[in-house]
């Protein structure tokens, strides 16, 4: 694949899309079996749209894309995304809108059942994602997750992403391996596709050894490896330890804030949305890097999926004081 000798800046008539599918999160507040819970909270989760929300309390215009059922969890969807300012399409379905059971097995160990099969968020089409809402962003963001789900997302991921690179968009892929959604080698196919074709990419350890076929650990390696493979930038992220990214063609390591850690769940999409909300603002490689970390730090010393991420205000208090409270 040909590549200009720089990444694309960002076009400034638009700002961050993406797609996906959110569901009902239920969340028991109390550790231990989930047949001894006698408190829960209701809410929602989704990567993209963890993703929105933790960008558009950066200050970034935001777009989400989804199909949820006619029902009380899809009301709730449309509700808390609008609530953000996120511009929503939240486009009702004859089927579920589906349903995550997350609980505390013990207090560092989280369960999550998953009830999606045949959901409203797995019915999503090429339709849903009009090339006009594609054109008009300046970043598609996509996560590995969709198309996992059915066929048809699958192909919607795929024209998305033909759209966008026809109309220089820059796209940016979380490869957000689910393995209970296909096998390892459907998986790393489809990744490797979308990676292929992506301008910024996100993985983990394991999710960049999948896609890269690789047994190497090391994260330099890996981010340089995957950016041979199209990304301009690769983002190798590494939980507790930070990350290491190949930009450019320069690498970077940025460290972890050392923070007491509630709640893990969630963290990846929002380093996501702290690098792509100080990548639509025109920052450096740097200051993107340290963003994500901030707010990867932030999400885990809070509860929940989405719905305590910081505000541009309350991420520079914390990264000041280091109280997340203030």
């Amino acid at each position: 694949m040909t590549r200009s000798p720089a990444t694309p800046a960002p076009r400034t008539d638009g700002g961050l899309l993406t797609f996906g599918e959110t569901m009902g999160l239920i969340t028991v507040t109390t550790i231990g079996t989930l047949e001894y819970a006698r408190d829960v909270t209701f809410g929602i989760g989704g990567a993209e749209s963890n993703v929105a929300i933790g960008a558009a309390r950066l200050g970034a215009p935001v777009t989400w894309i989804g199909r949820v059922g006619r029902d009380a969890a899809g009301d709730l969807v449309g509700r808390r995304l609008r609530a953000e300012g996120i511009h929503t399409m939240a486009l009702r379905d004859d089927s579920f809108t589906g349903l995550m059971v997350r609980h505390h097995r013990a207090a560092t160990v989280v369960h999550v059942d998953y009830h999606r099969a045949g959901s409203a968020g797995s019915r999503l089409t090429s339709r849903d994602i009009p090339v006009d809402a594609v054109r008009r962003a300046a970043i598609l963001h996509l996560t590995g997750i969709t198309p996992a789900l059915s066929a048809s997302a699958r192909q919607a991921a795929r024209n998305a992403v033909a759209a966008a690179k026809a109309n220089g968009v820059l796209v940016s892929i979380d490869v957000n391996h689910r393995s209970k959604l296909w096998d390892p080698d459907t998986a790393r196919r489809e990744l490797r596709r979308l990676v292929a074709e992506a301008d910024i990419v996100f993985a983990g350890i394991e999710e960049a050894q999948l896609v890269l076929d690789s047994k190497t650990e090391v994260p330099e390696r890996l981010a340089v490896d995957l950016a041979a493979s199209g990304p301009r930038e690769a983002v190798v992220k590494t939980g507790a330890r930070g990350c290491t990214a190949h930009i450019d063609g320069a690498i970077h390591e940025e460290p972890a804030l050392s923070v007491p850690v509630v709640d893990t769940v969630g963290a990846g999409d929002a380093f996501v949305a702290g690098y792509l909300a100080e990548r639509l603002s025109g920052a450096g490689p740097v200051q993107r890097l340290r963003t994500a970390c901030a707010v990867g730090a932030y999400a885990v010393s809070v509860p929940g999926d989405c719905e305590l991420l910081p505000t541009r205000g309350e991420l520079a208090s914390f990264l000041t004081t280091g109280d997340v409270l203030r």
